[in-house]
Formats: structure tokens, sequence, C-alpha cells
């Protein structure tokens, strides 16, 4: 028997290509081969930056006497989660219904035909021998018995992905009870939502400032920025080299589990940047600015795209890279120096982390310090960060996935746009490049991509959405017309191939592969749910093109989704941001000018443009821009048009006109 890893593009499959396990990757031929060997099947599914999942095969998939118990008595299949979120949606569903949690390795027994009999997530090496010895004899001895549970299992996971259910209209009521139930989860004392482990609100945050863009409740805007500054200046966010950290292991953002990931970065990059805009708040600038950097510097790829994630481990041990005590701050910037800094970043003798080491926090606020603090700051921060730079450091995980690219390229479009960062405008264009070049194939997107070549794995709803959405802010900062039409292609495939014929969505296309069910979660967990970011893109379209019938698509949708946003909001953030984006129109406006320069008018537009609006800049009847034909300039100015719903107010040149016109209307 052989590995058949080593010639898999996913980063987490690699890493297993050396294991004595015979792995599979997921395939037909697996399962023809477990029905050829009158075997069960046994997935394992994980990702590359899974710490659990490193621990999980070091213990037992390197071991020769586990391996040996693996290959005698299944066919064992490694799948990266990443890669294939249809497969892992399928499974997760049915080890959350055995077991009550879900989480990651996950570890599945399954009939030949893939119907789940038993499932689990991590087990421990003396556990799992035991489990291989009791799931062998089980198919020998009781085979009818598992088959049964199997068959049984798969009946009850595809009614758990309800496609139909109750719905309700989008409303101003809806919408003021979801935030109401979203708060009574507010950490008034360090924060965010909910207790330890506390992962990074940012579709929350989202949903409550496009609210407060809506209502002007300030309650909301103030639960924002509390949670905001608390990470930004918390252990969870990189206080060194920017960036978020997965989740805290602890409610007040301490310390991190370690992993950063390309989804959360980009999110919460979205989330500091419309603060900013809210708030001129210098700290959530600098927050969304370092962010923008990180992303850029870390997860770029040489052959353009992004990155998935940077590691929680270095070396094998977790936090290796970024923890710090006193005695190594003073070796790096002298006694004096290390002093300050152990009193700024918290870094104690005792220790928050593990060994008497700190994960630096910002204990102070810096950014408002006067300018001789702020310069000593920057100057520590350079030196530790160059000293870090010869640490072991985290892997990364350099496979490009289409949606989390898409959620970075809306991300650095606004960014780009609203602080005038011309590098993160740029990269927003050149990474839609690299997704319509690369990941659109023969008009349907792939998932994937790694050192420059698309993956087999095919685009799932979440893709289609993200990756439409992001074609649509990178239309609306180009006035290009090929960006609308490239985003109309891939809401078209989704109508035709993902819908259910109620209006809602499934995950995956109607002739993708088929699994033992047809997932369909609305649900939004780590990023949008493909439900939440279709709908995000049939709204903006819309509004962009002129074209009802997405609307018309959206609103049903919705309707179907409203029930979660209202009564489960930490579980719908972004369905909810689409929702106030819909209700509050979205409002359409058109500057024209005579030539590219943006002007006042633009840049007064884009900073007090209401919920969810669409905006964009060019010359008068721009060929494939449906929002600027047939507005001409008034007497030769540049000229806003602001419209809602198709219904515009009188064109003006006048900064200050424009902003009345943007004011908050009732909804």
């Amino acid at each position: 028997m052989a590995n058949r890893l080593a010639g898999a593009t996913s980063p987490y499959l690699l890493q297993h290509k050396d294991n004595p396990v015979d792995w599979w990757e997921w395939s037909a031929e697996a399962f023809a081969e477990a029905r050829r060997r009158d075997v069960p099947v046994l997935i394992s599914v994980g990702y590359a930056a899974c710490h659990w999942c490193h621990v999980m095969a070091h213990e037992s998939f390197e071991d020769d006497g586990v391996a040996k118990a693996m290959n005698d008595g299944f066919v064992a299949i490694k799948v990266d989660r990443e890669e294939r979120p249809d497969v892992d949606a399928v499974y997760m569903t049915a080890t959350q219904a055995m077991t009550g949690q879900g989480g990651w390795p996950m570890t599945v027994f399954a009939t030949p035909e893939g119907d789940p009999f038993f499932c689990g997530t991590y087990f421990p090496k003396a556990h799992f021998g035991r489990l291989l010895e009791s799931v062998t004899e089980a198919w020998r001895d009781k085979r009818d018995e598992v088959v049964k549970q199997g068959a049984a299992v798969v009946q009850a996971i595809g009614g758990a992905q309800l496609v139909g259910g109750p719905t309700a209209p989008i409303s101003a009521e809806l919408l003021a009870a979801a935030v109401g139930n979203l708060l009574k989860d507010r950490d008034r004392t360090y924060g965010g939502f909910g207790g330890a482990p506390k992962f990074p609100p940012h579709m929350g945050m989202f949903f409550l400032l496009r609210h407060h863009q809506r209502t002007g409740d300030a309650e909301v805007l103030e639960v924002v920025r509390e949670t905001a500054e608390r990470m930004g200046r918390g252990g969870i966010y990189d206080q060194l080299a920017g960036g978020f950290a997965r989740y805290s292991v602890d409610a007040h953002w301490t310390v991190p589990h370690f992993e950063k990931m390309l989804y959360d970065n980009a999110l919460l990059l979205r989330a500091y940047t419309q603060l900013w805009r809210l708030t001129d708040d210098p700290f959530a600038k600098r927050i969304a600015d370092e962010t923008a950097a990180f992303m850029l510097r870390d997860l770029g790829t040489h052959e353009g795209g992004l990155a998935s994630a940077l590691d929680a481990d270095a070396a094998g041990v977790e936090g290796l890279t970024y923890a710090w005590t006193p005695a190594q701050l003073a070796e790096v910037l002298g006694d004096e120096d290390g002093a300050w800094a152990a009193d700024l970043f918290r870094v104690t003798e005792q220790g928050t982390f593990e060994h008497g080491s700190s994960v630096l926090v910002l204990a102070r606020d810096i950014d408002a310090a006067e300018p001789s603090l702020v310069e000593r700051w920057q100057r520590v921060r350079e030196k530790l960060l160059e000293a870090r730079a010869s640490r072991p450091q985290p892997a990364r995980d350099d496979k490009v996935v289409a949606s989390w690219n898409g959620l970075a390229i809306t991300a650095l479009a606004e960014h780009g746009v609203l602080t005038g960062n011309a590098g993160s405008r740029d990269a927003a264009i050149a990474l839609a490049e690299v997704l319509a070049t690369r990941h659109l194939v023969d008009g349907r997107l792939r998932r994937v991509s790694r050192d420059g070549v698309a993956g087999e794995p095919v685009g799932v709803l979440e893709d289609y959405g993200c990756v439409a959405e992001a074609f649509l802010a990178v239309h609306q900062i180009t006035a290009d017309g090929r960006w609308l039409e490239s985003a109309k292609v891939l809401l078209d495939v989704a109508l035709a191939h993902f819908g259910t014929g109620e209006g809602g969505f499934y995950d995956t296309a109607d002739d993708a592969e088929r699994l033992v069910t047809r997932p369909a979660d609305p649900t939004d967990n780590a990023t949008p749910s493909g439900f939440s970011s279709i709908c995000a893109a049939l709204v903006a379209y819309t509004a962009l093109s002129g074209e009802t019938s997405y609307r018309e698509a959206a609103d049903v949708a919705l309707e179907k989704v409203a029930p979660l946003i209202g009564g489960h909001p930490r579980f719908a953030g972004y369905s909810g941001a689409v929702a106030e984006a819909a209700l509050s129109g979205p409002y359409e406006i058109a500057l024209v000018l005579e030539k590219d320069d943006d002007g006042e008018l633009a840049a007064v537009a884009r900073r007090h443009a209401p919920a969810g609006a669409v905006i964009v800049v060019g010359e008068p009847d721009r060929p494939g821009v449906p929002l600027l034909a047939d507005r001409p300039l008034l007497g030769g100015l540049p000229t806003a048009y602001v419209c809602r719903g198709f219904v515009c107010e009188r064109p003006v040149n006048d900064a200050g006109a424009l902003v009345a016109q943007l004011g908050p209307k009732d909804a």
C-alpha cells in the first residue's frame, strides 16, 4: 500500500503525505475501493492551521501501529475542509447530531456508500486505537445494525438542513428585535458577545454599524466601538505586525489561539474601516490600515491571490513566535526601553501565557499620546518585530480560496476608497483579476487554486456570493462595466443551479457531486453563509444595474432567513447587515465628472453614504455602467445623483446639499 497524498494540491493533505496511513483523497475511487474490500470508510477532516489536527496526526497518524489498524480495517480518506466545505458540512451535521458538538479534527466512520454511522472529533491515541478495534468488530459481527444506523443518521441530517420553514417580512421591527437579542449576549466588561472562548464578532459588528446608520441608535455604535477597542488592544490582535488571530481562549481577548485566518482579517478590516468612517476614530483607522497591510504583506502569494492562513504553531509549539518575557524585551530593547515596553504591553514576570511568557496587549491609549511617546512606541515595535523575525515562524497555508479572497477584495476596495489608500485599492483590483482569470473556468467558479493553478473542487454557494459581491465592489471603484457583467454571470449561475425552487438556496449546485445529503445552511458562522453572501450580491447588483428581478430573488430569500435574523442574530450577522441595506434602499449614488479626479463630492458621498449604498464615479454615459447613464453634468460641474429604489432626488453640485440628501430617512 502507498500513501496517495503526495500529488495533492492542498497544503493540509500534503502535511500527511509521509504518514504510514494509506490515505486517499476524497474521490469516487476511494469509496469503490471500500466496496471492493468490503470495509468501512474512515473520513478524517481538518485544515492546515488546526492545532488539534496536528496533535492527532503526531499521536496517531504518524504511529505505525495505529496506521496498520487503519490500513487493515478501513479505507482512510483525508479531507481539507477549506477545499471541500460541502463534504465538511454534511459530516459536521452528522457529528453534531450524534455527539451534540463538532469541531476539527473531525473523525467519521461511514459505510462504503458514505453513510456515517459513528462520528467524533479529536481522539487521544489510546482511545482512537480502541475505537478502531470496536468499529472493526462491529462491522464484522453486527453489520446490519451498523448499516441501519448509517441510514438513520442520513435521514436525520437530511431533515436537519431545512430549505423550507417559516418566513417573515424584513421590517424595521424585526431588525430592532434582532439588535435587542444580540445585545442580550453583550459582554459589558470586556466587549464582544458571550464568554470564553471568544471569537471576533465581525459580522455582528457590521450588522450593528448598518443598524446605527439607518436608525441613529447611539447605543449600538458604542457597543461596536467598545468591542473594536477591546479586541484591537488585546492579545488577539498582533500588536507588532497587525492582523487578528482566530479567537481568544479567555473572555478578555488576552491569549489567542494564534492561527490567523484570511477571512477573519478581511471581515474585521471591513468592520474597522466602516467604524472609522462613522466616527473618525484614529484608533479604528490604524487597526484597519495595519490589518490591510498584514493581509497584503503576510498572506500575499507570489502568483497573486491571498493565502488562507498562518498556522497557530511554529516548530511544533503554539505561540512560539509571538510571546515575550521581560528579559527578552530587555535583551532586544535595552533595560530602559525594555521596562517601558513591558509596562506598555503588560509583560510580567508571572506571564499571561505559558512558561512565564506573555502575549502582548496594549495597556494604554497610545493613539492619543503626545508625539514623542508615539515615536517611541513605533521605534520599539519595529525593533521587536525585527527580533521576532529571527524566531521560528508559523507555516502558511498558501492555497487561494475563492470566497475568502472575495471577502478580502470587498474589504480592500472599501478601505482603499474611503481612506485614500491606493495600495488597498490597487490590490483589490489585482485580486479580482486573479479570481476572474484563474478561478472562473468556463463560466463556473473553482473553489481553490495553488501555485497559480486552479484546483478541481468546484465552487459552492459562498464562493459565488462572495466573489460576485467582490466584483461589484471593484465595479464601484473602477466604473468598469466588465466587473458588473462578471457579477451577473455568477448570480445567474447561482439562481439557475443553487436555488431550491422555493426561493431559498442549497450550498452545492444541482450538477455538483452528489453527497449523502445536499447541504443548505443559512447560518453565518466563521464566514458569511452562501445564503447571506448571495443575498448581499443580489441586492447590490440590482442597485447598480436596475435589473429588478435580482432584487425580487433577494427579497424572497431574505424572508426565509428573517426568523433566523430576529431570533438568533449571533448566527445571522451578515444576513442582518444585508437586511439593513435592503430596508435602507439601498441608496444608488452616481457622481458624474468630466475626468477621473474624484473631487469633493465623491469623498462626501462615500463618507456619508447610508447603509449598503452603492456608489459609482465617472463620466456621463460611460459604457457598461448603468448608474451613469443619462446623467449629465449640471452647468459643467461635477454632479451627484442620489436615488433610492430608483426614485431620485434632484441632482446637486453642492456638498452640503448632498449631505442633506444622504441624511437619515424614516425606514
